[in-house]
């Protein structure tokens, strides 16, 4: 098992007509992810609400910020028990036998373009073995042809935009390789967490966007970027792409105080049962089925 002890502060300056937020910072609560432990501090004296959405397992944050300065303080402990496969037994799974479930992340969407892109993904990938190798390979092509550059891209950027400017965030590359699996019918989500492992060359700690990938029976996770250890990622949001798991969303005026501050540190105790995270030649899930310690 594998424990994080994550801590997120954020900072915004309100307008005075006050402003709506949502926040998506809870990790979600499933059955290969417990929160053990967490607390929540709001600057402002204003109700918060946690909502959980019941089909994706999300947790929102919702509340209406008064005139001023809010900060959002949020910590926790999470464990994280997690299933490997060989990658070799990991087929895909024919549209017709998908679960109804995964029908939902084939389909192209706002950021995910994968009508665009079919000729490229059958002509790069439509001769592989159908089954992880291939996801594999198209992980590997984007980490080949699309540079992890900060200040290239925004909020707006989308897969056939990365492609073409071959530089992005990790957001970014993981628009562009669910668009990839998706042009060949292989359902694919966008996952954010945070990123444990990251090289802090790359800048400070931050939140972290992953690919979710459905094969044999579950959800297995590709880190689109390269630049984490995937068995460290806690689970925050699901969806069809980054418009569904902002972290945080406004509706109204609003200036951010600071960029976010994000930690996630790994709990090593061999007594325990605590493994730190590390890199592996097996296929890894934490998609919430009950059986993740298999």
């Amino acid at each position: 098992m594998v424990r994080i002890e994550l801590q997120i502060e954020l900072g915004y300056a309100i307008d005075p007509q006050g402003a709506d937020f949502v926040f998506n910072i809870h990790p979600a609560h499933t059955p290969c992810q417990k929160v053990s432990a967490e607390h929540l501090a709001v600057s402002q004296p204003v109700a918060a609400q946690v909502q959980t959405d019941p089909g994706t397992g999300n947790r929102y944050l919702r509340l209406r910020a008064l005139p001023g300065e809010l900060r959002v303080a949020y910590t926790a402990t999470v464990d994280l028990t997690h299933h490997h496969a060989d990658p070799a037994q990991l087929a895909e799974v024919p549209v017709r036998s998908l679960p109804l479930a995964a029908m939902h992340y084939i389909y192209p969407s706002r950021y995910c373009e994968s009508d665009r892109l079919m000729r490229l993904a059958i002509k790069e990938f439509g001769s592989l073995w159908q089954g992880h190798g291939r996801v594999q390979a198209i992980m590997k092509w984007v980490q080949r042809h699309i540079a992890f550059t900060s200040n290239v891209s925004s909020s707006r950027t989308s897969a056939v935009e990365t492609f073409i400017e071959q530089a992005g965030v990790c957001r970014d590359l993981t628009h562009l390789m669910i668009a990839l699996c998706r042009a060949l019918n292989i359902p694919a989500r966008f996952v954010t967490g945070t990123d444990y492992g990251a090289d802090p060359a790359l800048g400070p700690p931050d939140f972290h966007a992953y690919v979710e990938a459905y094969l044999g029976d579950r959800w297995y996770i590709f880190d689109a970027s390269g630049t984490g250890i995937p068995m460290g990622f806690v689970r925050i949001g699901t969806g069809r792409d980054a418009a569904d798991v902002a972290f945080a969303t406004m509706f109204g005026g609003v200036k951010s105080l600071h960029a976010p501050l994000v930690r996630a540190v790994a709990v090593e105790d061999v007594q325990q049962g605590l493994e730190r995270p590390r890199h592996g030649d097996f296929a890894l899930s934490t998609d919430g089925r009950c059986d993740c310690a298999d």
